[in-house]
């Protein structure tokens, strides 16, 4: 389907247009190969650039839970492994509820402006955190107000994603939204990598408190470290986001114009296949490390060594499954992707401790590791599907109505696509909350076998509707 060429009243407007970090951008034509090679692909670079580290730090705010619940009862808390279990999934429940917010109050305030705050504001729940770590006295029911309140840092993914696939043409938005995305994701690794690095000494110096004695290890911990570390650079990205990025006029809607996407099937079929591959992702990451120490600890294996590896895998994955969906289509990665999750599961399953057998940890974490690669691919092919699946169908519909209806319908895709992304990484993002909260209320193994039924659906959606021969909008 071809593009109308810019007129060349259109072509002078642009040359006048300023690109600068911070402004409104009101001329924005990524698919135009002389205005992307010329202006377009620098710009975007950089709001993607800035985009990233802000995004990761959200998911540090969201994750720094299924870290921090390790350590609670060793330094004197005294919570059931159900207690803890539910305060690593309660962030997921604010999580994806203000996904939905997020997803259609960007294009409304601007990207660039809400960037800025909704990472800005994730400073009060890591203070919060931090002082509470502080006291063994902390109740319950504060302890998971904070893990509601830092939920709100998964929020920022709803947003950024739909931001940043308006500023890439149909053939890197694969990329680009992998790399936003999978580097963003890399938030959860970085959270149970570093916060129990930081919590073994003092590195913050006395402003961050006094330490707590870890009975088990018999030495101190400065718990509250791991949340109070993030504080300073939430600060920063705040403003880089706000001096650095840009708005994009050809993103602004407001929800009367949004709401169209609960009227299309592709978006409910769609977030259908996110919930299997970003749920499972987002699920895995904070339930790991619980399993680990409830499951191996005894054996010797501690959570805070390995739970890291997993979400790390996937994030760096999502990329992959962004940059080969480019070149192979998304439908085909996305189905692959049930395949290898559903096939690590299984050996995960058989892994587990039952019946008296220790089980093998090995097996256990590379099933898992195998099951977060997989993950990690499909994140990266249905967020390739979106933007292809409602271009297509609106170019279609405006095929031979000449060049003003065809630059309409293209505007109109990109907004729905950049909502469907949102609205679709909101309700996968309960993912967070279920998937612990089933480890919490069921035998594990029969979580397990439950996921893998759902990826089965999952596989036949995505091979009807997008896959096979003759697919009705294949992608």
């Amino acid at each position: 389907m071809s593009i109308p060429t810019p007129t060349p009243s259109t072509v002078s407007s642009d040359r006048a247009e300023s690109y600068k970090p911070g402004a409104t951008i009101g001329d924005w034509r990524p698919e135009d190969d002389g205005f992307w090679q010329s202006t377009g692909r620098r710009v975007a670079q950089r709001n993607l650039w800035v985009s990233i580290p802000a995004l990761m730090l959200g998911f540090v705010v969201w994750q720094v839970w299924s870290v921090t619940v390790v350590k609670l009862n060793d330094v004197g808390f005294g919570f059931s492994r159900s207690q803890l279990f539910w305060l690593t999934a309660i962030p997921g429940i604010t999580g994806g509820t203000f996904r939905i917010l997020y997803t259609f109050i960007g294009p409304i305030f601007g990207e660039r402006k809400f960037t800025a705050v909704s990472t800005f504001i994730l400073v009060a729940p890591m203070l919060w955190l931090g002082f509470a770590l502080q006291d063994t006295g902390t109740p319950y029911w504060e302890l998971a107000l904070i893990a509601a309140v830092c939920g709100i840092g998964g929020a920022n993914f709803a947003s950024s994603m739909a931001n940043i696939g308006f500023f890439f043409p149909k053939r890197e938005k694969g990329s680009a939204n992998g790399l936003n995305g999978g580097l963003g994701n890399l938030g959860v690794s970085v959270v149970q990598l570093v916060a129990p690095l930081v919590v073994t000494a003092a590195v913050l110096g006395a402003p961050a408190g006094g330490p707590q004695h870890d009975a088990k290890a018999n030495t101190d911990i400065w718990l509250q470290n791991g949340a109070f570390l993030w504080v300073p650079l939430l600060v920063i990205m705040a403003l880089l986001a706000w001096f650095m990025m840009n708005d994009l006029k050809v993103a602004a809607a407001p929800f009367s114009q949004q709401k169209i996407i609960f009227k299309r099937k592709h978006n409910w079929l769609m977030t259908w296949l996110y919930v299997g591959t970003f749920g499972s992702f987002i699920g895995f990451a904070a339930g790991l490390p619980l399993l680990i120490k409830n499951n191996f600890e005894a054996q010797g294996y501690q959570a805070t060594t390995y739970a890291w590896i997993g979400p790390f895998v996937g994030a760096l994955m999502r990329w992959a499954g962004g940059w080969l969906s480019d070149k192979m289509g998304g439908a085909r990665v996305t189905m692959l992707s049930f395949v290898g999750m559903a096939a690590a599961l299984v050996v995960v399953i058989f892994a587990l401790p039952h019946s008296g057998d220790q089980g093998s940890f090995w097996a256990f974490f590379i099933g898992f590791l195998v099951a977060f690669a997989f993950s990690g691919l499909g994140n990266g092919s249905t967020f390739r599907q979106i933007p292809v699946i409602f271009r297509d169908q609106h170019m279609r519909e405006a095929e031979g109505k000449g060049p003003e209806a065809q630059a309409a319908a293209l505007k109109q895709s990109e907004m729905e696509a950049g909502a469907v992304t949102g609205f679709s990484s909101a309700i996968a993002a309960y993912g967070f909350f279920f998937i612990p909260a089933m480890f919490a209320a069921m035998a594990v193994t029969h979580a397990l076998w439950l996921f893998i039924g759902f990826y089965a659906t999952c596989l036949v959606v995505c091979w009807w509707f997008y896959a096979r021969k003759g697919a009705e909008a294949p992608s």
